[in-house]
């Protein structure tokens, strides 16, 4: 009797309580820098301009880095580089948010206090409501609606 190769790979074990719910569980990156979309597209095009003039490769140069950018260009939320530096210095002054719940909002560009409070559950009792749509509208009206 032969035995075959299972057709599928073993599930991957998760290690440790990963969660971004009311209390955020990030295991190794908790404590770690995060990005908006709009700050990871302002990086990728920094150094993909500088490959280029450098001559290093032809940009995009692979079918990832491809579908990356087209990603990142449909749900950056912020297009011009004036207002994703602008973005970065508003969500900066928040100390009471970690770097995670702040790329959030930078990315999710919530309308209401409670939808950023649904969306991103750890931020519950770090603001007010109202501080809390201040930064919102704060936010907001830096975004260009094309």
């Amino acid at each position: 009797m032969t035995t075959h190769t299972p057709l599928t790979r073993a599930k991957e074990q998760i290690h440790g309580d990963e969660e971004a719910g009311t209390e955020l569980k990030l295991g190794e990156f908790q404590n770690v820098s995060s990005l908006t979309l709009s700050e990871t597209k302002e990086v990728l095009t920094a150094v993909f301009n500088h490959r280029r003039e450098q001559g290093k490769f032809k940009v995009p140069d692979n079918e990832v880095v491809t579908k990356t950018q087209q990603y990142l260009e449909v749900f950056s939320r912020f297009k011009q580089r004036e207002s994703v530096q602008a973005v970065e210095r508003i969500l900066a002054l928040q100390t009471d948010l970690v770097a995670f719940e702040k790329s959030q909002l930078g990315t999710l560009c919530c309308d209401t206090a409670d939808e950023a409070k649904v969306l991103i559950p750890s931020i519950e009792g770090k603001k007010s409501d109202e501080d809390l749509q201040e930064l919102l509208d704060e936010i907001t009206k830096l975004r260009q609606f094309v």
